[in-house]
């Protein structure tokens, strides 16, 4: 639907709200004190012994309170309350000829079937061309499936190569199995790039365990209380059970709530450390079990806090007397085991798997699979899923990458009501996630870095090309004054330049200037509008742009 088309309903409903609406063409109520004389006649009582038609009729036959064209009800002339004025006519029309706001939008066929498919947080039932890597972790994890250690694994690969994907589905299938063989084997996944701190690695295992520990507990508490009733009736109901007595029993009772009281939650915050270690330690041997810890993107964790928590974990099963536990790391980054402790090193790096870049062939059956469950039949052009491929596997073959192109393409062309998705909305798809990484990067920059980064814009909005540090620092010296914030030296705005060069938001060159010196010339590499608008909605930066007519000045003179 248009945007500046009204709908009927649209228009009404504005009316009926007291939104003042269009009365072109209509006569309008003075606003002058013949319409509050018109008001008060309306809201005077009727006489005694007259009835509500009577008055509407007097009304009506008097052409200076004419209530069908005088007054306009739904634009605020009325109380809706009012019992003296019949609104039958004002209702809204529940016709299917009037169109809401979602009905245009939800008139056309869908084109996806289950658009969940093509997310990232989907793991598929069959990753294409990762069979290889598959098999090599389940060799080493099906250890843990005899009640064995499994050895350490670390995987590396770039981003979008199916490497927390495949560990998923490996995890998923091992528990599967463990359940199937009756085998005490679980599988924690945590994201480093959030919990990115010792404490908030340990505190989220402890309470994971605490809470399967409880419901363990709950289940053997209600088994023996059951059995104790039994019991108490028919001594014989302890025959075939690990209780020689009811002494037995009510102690073991005794001990499961003991056990239950005890098992607190550790806080997000709070503790020391070594206690949450020794919580953790103290709920993962509760009983018999095999733990794998799948830590995805570790390397962060390891940049953030250091490889204590690395070395920590590594070094517990020399202490564990119940339970065994090994170490899943996932990471993009190659070489960061390099910065680890050699002990730490040898301990977690015991497997290594490589999961290489996809090629554009590759990619093509990745998304072919996807694209089978996700869109409707013949939802797509037969040039779609090879630009898609095309396009992902210039960016060092990331699924990811190809998928959300897929997705984001099928979502524009539903937008715009089309029957399939063609080339044409591969290519949009293509420009708005380029658009929307940039925002991403512009929103997440520190305060002092978008305010260069503003000072940039106003210059280049003012017409100067090939503009200089100089020019930057004064008018970065200015917005910082307009909004009381810290000015820099210019030697660190000119570092903070060059890291929005190397982020690709500023193209920033070095000049010679002969006997003057050396400079940087730069010039934006995003668009002008859609950053200016997110340096905008920084609650921080909302007054910055009051500065701008100073920058005209500067330049105008």
């Amino acid at each position: 639907m248009d945007e500046g088309e009204n709908t009927p309903q649209a228009d009404e409903s504005k009316d009926n709200s007291g939104i003042t609406g269009d009365r072109s063409g209509t006569d309008q109520v003075d606003e002058t004190d013949g319409s509050d004389e018109t008001d008060a006649n309306l809201d005077d009582p009727p006489s005694p012994g007259s009835t509500n038609s009577d008055l509407n009729t007097d009304l009506q036959s008097d052409p200076e309170t004419d209530v069908s064209t005088d007054i306009d009800v739904g634009s605020g002339g009325r109380d809706r309350s009012s019992p003296d004025v019949d609104f039958d006519g004002v209702v809204l029309d529940d016709d299917d000829d009037n169109q809401g706001l979602f009905d245009d939008l939800l008139s056309g066929e869908p084109i996806f079937e289950n658009k969940e498919v093509l997310r990232p947080s989907y793991t598929p039932h069959e990753l294409p061309h990762r069979n290889d890597q598959i098999n090599r972790m389940a060799t080493i994890l099906v250890s843990a499936l005899r009640g064995e250690t499994p050895s350490n694994i670390l995987i590396y690969g770039k981003t979008g190569t199916g490497k927390t994907a495949s560990a998923k589905f490996v995890s998923q299938e091992l528990e599967s199995t463990s359940q199937k063989y009756d085998v005490p084997c679980e599988v924690e996944y945590i994201n480093c790039e959030v919990t990115d701190t010792q404490y908030r690695v340990l505190a989220q295992l402890a309470n994971t365990f605490i809470e399967k520990n409880q419901a363990v507990i709950a289940d053997q508490l209600e088994r023996c209380r059951e059995l104790r009733s039994a019991a108490a009736d028919a001594p014989a109901a302890l025959a075939d059970t690990e209780f020689a007595t009811l002494d037995d029993l009510d102690a073991r009772i005794d001990e499961l709530e003991t056990d239950a009281e005890e098992m607190e939650e550790v806080p997000m915050t709070g503790w020391p450390t070594d206690r949450v270690y020794s919580t953790f330690f103290e709920a993962v041997d509760y009983h018999e079990r095999v733990v794998v810890i799948m830590l995805d993107e570790i390397d962060k964790l390891v940049e953030k806090s250091g490889d204590d928590t690395l070395y920590n974990l590594s070094r517990m099963n020399s202490e564990l007397n119940r339970s065994r536990i090994s170490i899943m790391g996932i990471s993009n980054d190659l070489k960061f085991t390099d910065f680890l402790d050699p002990r730490v090193k040898s301990s977690l790096g015991e497997e290594e798997i490589v999961f290489p870049p996809y090629d554009a062939n590759q990619l093509r059956d990745i998304l072919q699979h996807r694209a089978d469950i996700s869109f409707k039949q013949d939802a797509l052009t037969d040039d779609v899923i090879p630009l898609c491929a095309a396009f992902a596997a210039q960016e060092h073959g990331d699924a990811r990458r190809a998928l959300d192109l897929l997705r984001t393409a099928g979502e524009l062309a539903e937008r715009s009501q089309a029957e399939i998705v063609a080339e044409k909305h591969v290519r949009q798809a293509q420009d708005k996630i380029e658009l929307d990484r940039v925002v991403e990067v512009v929103r997440t920059l520190p305060t002092q870095s978008k305010i260069v980064l503003f000072a940039v814009i106003l210059l280049e909005k003012n017409g100067v090309h090939n503009i200089n540090t100089g020019e930057v620092f004064n008018i970065y010296k200015r917005l910082c004054e307009e909004i009381d914030a810290d000015v820099l030296t210019q030697r660190r705005v000119t570092d903070l330049i060059s890291e929005l060069d190397m982020l690709g938001i500023v193209n920033a060159v070095v000049v010679s200037k002969g006997r003057y010196g050396r400079t940087k010339e730069m010039g934006l590499s995003v668009p002008v509008e859609e950053t200016e608008a997110v340096l905008l909605s920084d609650s921080r930066l909302g007054d910055i742009e009051n500065a701008q007519p100073f920058v005209q000045a500067r330049f105008d003179n």
